[in-house]
Parts: C-alpha cells; structure tokens; sequence
C-alpha cells in the first residue's frame, strides 16, 4: 500500500489541494445576520457545526473579517438556516461577493420570517433554522502562536424553527430534510443514503 505524504507548509503537490475534500462532507453554515444599520446578510460558510449539546452552541469560521463577522460583531446575533437541497442553488447563489452595502436576501428575492428572539431574519423555506446570540469571536493561531486571518464565531441556540412535516413520530425525518454538505473543489452532497448503527456495550 503506498501513500501520497506531504508537509502541508512545503505544498502539496497535486493540483488542487485535497484538504477540504478529504475533510468532508462538512456541514454548511448558511448564516444570516444584520449589520448595525439594519441591512441583512446571508452567506454560506463550510467551516461550520455543532460544537455542544447543552447548552447548543454552533460555530463557524469566517476566512477574514467579512460581512457576517462584522455584523455579528455588532449586534450580537445571528441564524443559522438549514441549507436543504431543495434551496441548494440559492444557497450557492448567496456565496457571490456581495458589496457590503447589498442585502443577499432582498437582491435574489428570498422570502424570510422575523426572529423572535433575535433581531435577525431567518429563512422561510429553510427546513430549519437556529438563532443565536454571540458567545464569542476567536482569532485564529497557528501551533507556533501566530495570529492567523481566520475569526472563529460561536453562538448560543436560543430558539429552533423546524418544519413541521419534517418530524415524524418525534423525530427528524434526516432523508426528508436531505441537508446539503459541502465536499471539495466545486462539490456538494445530500444526504440521502442513511443508516443506522447501535452504539456498542462493554
């Protein structure tokens, strides 16, 4: 068995670099915010997920200062929406590099729903949707100490919005939500393809 080995510092040598496609699929991040002068922002993040259960914190990293951290900063809020793959498409489209002062949501016509315990939109056909006030926003470091262009975000969930015809018998219908997980290169996936395993007993 033979193994392509690489210091990641010296290059990989491929042709495009295999982290993020070996790193997945990874949970997107599709977050809402609104800057201090009440202009909503939606954008998609792949460095994103589910950090604890109780109490439900999310996290995402934003590579450099972008609109999202900016506004979160700010207001001390911000939505995570379920990208489902129904919506996949205007989730991609959301990821264009939008002027600061250009809503994402007003632009491509996408229809929202108030927050109710933030002061942030939240999406309407979104299969579920978080919100979340800040719990902190971290610099990134590399192992040597240095400071690196990467903002950590961390939110606390302080109200859940799920579709009703997604739950069945009290739980999440996973295949019905078909969540969108980003890949490498330019690749996706949904989930789909299921299963089950129990988790074994010593």
């Amino acid at each position: 068995m033979s193994f392509h080995s690489y210091n990641p510092a010296d290059g990989h040598g491929l042709k495009h670099n295999p982290f993020k496609a070996l790193i997945s699929p990874r949970p997107i991040g599709w977050i809402s915010s609104r800057s201090a002068d009440g202009i909503s922002n939606l954008a998609p993040y792949s460095f994103f997920n589910a950090l604890s259960e109780n109490p439900p914190l999310l996290g995402f990293s934003s590579s450099g200062r972008k609109d999202s951290l900016r506004n979160i900063e700010a207001t001390g809020a911000f939505v995570h929406n379920v990208a489902g793959l129904e919506l996949v498409e205007q989730m991609n489209a959301t990821s264009a590099p939008y002027a600061e002062e250009m809503s994402e949501i007003e632009t491509l016509g996408l229809e929202t729903l108030p927050g109710e315990m933030v002061d942030v939109p939240r999406l309407a056909g979104a299969p579920a949707s978080f919100e979340c006030k800040l719990v902190e926003i971290k610099q990134l470091e590399d192992h040597k100490g240095t400071k690196i262009n990467n903002y950590f975000i961390i939110g606390e969930v302080v109200r859940v919005h799920i579709q009703s015809d997604l739950i069945t018998d009290g739980m999440i219908d996973e295949a019905a939500v078909a969540a969108v997980g980003r890949l490498g290169y330019f690749n996706y996936a949904a989930v789909k393809d299921i299963f089950a395993l129990a988790r074994p007993k010593i």
